[in-house]
């Protein structure tokens, strides 16, 4: 059996605009920021106007929730759910079966419709595929107790999947109420004993004084990750993403990458992001009390204008198989920073380990002899 069990490569041209000179596909360059056609090398801007027809707005919480968004911001799309990691990967209406880019799990298409909040908006991939391996590959080189045999993966150059990932942002007009304490340190002069000796010393000791007070803060694009497929630790080791360099959305920019739906729902999403502003307003609240300590006993919080949106974030990723197990890479396709699970090598840790022990009994020989 081989170290590296590497499926079929799947298909990636889910989104398809066909070229008008050759009729074969486009697909979104990264580094020229346009459609080309690999065929016959034919190039297409993405149409200006869509920033004009599908501006980057915000939508209203309470009505999403209540399912008053209007028609117009709702889509259904044919998805994929993988038995494996529960990713769901939209998939092109020709596409029959593949597999799933997150865990390399094989895929048969069913025959559902994911009726969704259509994206607002994406970060468009500004890495290709080679510059994304090129940064995973010197990752990998700086792991020395990675297996050779994942290093040589690297080198091989086998071809990364280009994903945009699901996340909501959400915005907050927050104004909070507070009551607590301010401690100030002071310090008392005792005498102890030590040694059987009289000493005096300085013991702290916390004067503490009522407070209350307001503070408000409002809260934009508090990003929150819509999806279960990838460890949550990797894809928060991604940040910081350039929000502020998004684009409205537009399908041109999906030509020859995947776009996963989302699979964790509006509410819960919030729910996240609300424990996140929470942790905001407290440390606020600790700043505006003062003192050398704090203490908060209530603190009451009303938001207004909830607002948020549905939106895409580039995402270089490698799934593989080493003996067995299924092991990721991913890449921010922005910034080219990389995370990943590190796989280690049981005769190189045995090496190191002997290694160290030859060392420790060198020093510990010559130092018996200088004795």
């Amino acid at each position: 059996m081989t170290d590296f069990e590497t499926p079929p490569p799947a298909p990636v041209r889910e989104h398809r605009f066909p070229c008008d000179n050759c009729g074969s596909d486009f697909r979104y360059d990264p580094a020229a920021q346009t459609l080309i056609c690999d065929h016959c090398g034919n190039t297409d801007q993405i149409s200006e106007t869509t920033g004009l027809q599908h501006p980057i707005r915000e939508l209203d919480f309470r009505r999403a929730i209540e399912t008053e968004l209007p028609q117009a911001d709702i889509e259904e799309t044919r998805v994929s759910k993988c038995p494996n990691c529960a990713a769901q990967v939209e998939l092109g209406e020709n596409i029959h079966a593949a597999e799933c880019p997150f865990c390399a799990t094989p895929l048969v298409t069913d025959t559902g419709i994911h009726r969704h909040i259509k994206p607002r908006g994406l970060l468009p991939f500004a890495l290709d595929e080679g510059t994304a391996r090129g940064a995973m590959t010197n990752w990998l080189g700086g792991l020395w107790f990675a297996p050779n045999g994942l290093k040589e993966y690297a080198r091989k150059g086998r071809k990364m999947q280009g994903i945009y990932v699901p996340y909501w942002t959400f915005d907050a007009d927050t104004k909070s109420q507070y009551t607590g304490e301010r401690g100030t340190v002071y310090y008392e002069t005792q005498t102890v004993v030590r040694d059987g000796k009289r000493q005096q010393i300085q013991v702290p000791k916390i004067r503490w004084q009522g407070a209350r007070g307001r503070v408000a803060r409002f809260f934009d694009d508090v990003l929150v990750l819509a999806s279960t497929s990838l460890p949550k630790k990797f894809t928060d080791a991604l940040e910081p993403w350039d929000l502020s360099a998004m684009e409205p959305y537009s399908p041109e920019y999906l030509a020859g990458f995947r776009a996963e739906g989302y699979s964790i729902e509006l509410q819960h999403g919030f729910t996240e992001a609300r424990a996140y502003m929470d942790r905001v307003i407290e440390r606020d609240v600790k700043f505006d009390i003062g003192g050398d300590r704090q203490r908060i006993h209530q603190l009451d919080t009303k938001l207004g204008d909830v607002t948020f949106k549905h939106v895409l974030l580039p995402v270089w990723l490698a799934a593989y198989k080493y003996r067995g197990q299924t092991y990721r890479f991913v890449v921010n396709g922005r910034t080219g920073r990389v995370q990943g699970e590190r796989p280690y090598s049981a005769m190189k840790i045995t090496i190191a380990i002997i290694l160290g022990l030859i060392v420790a009994a060198t020093v510990g020989y010559t130092m018996a002899l200088n004795q």
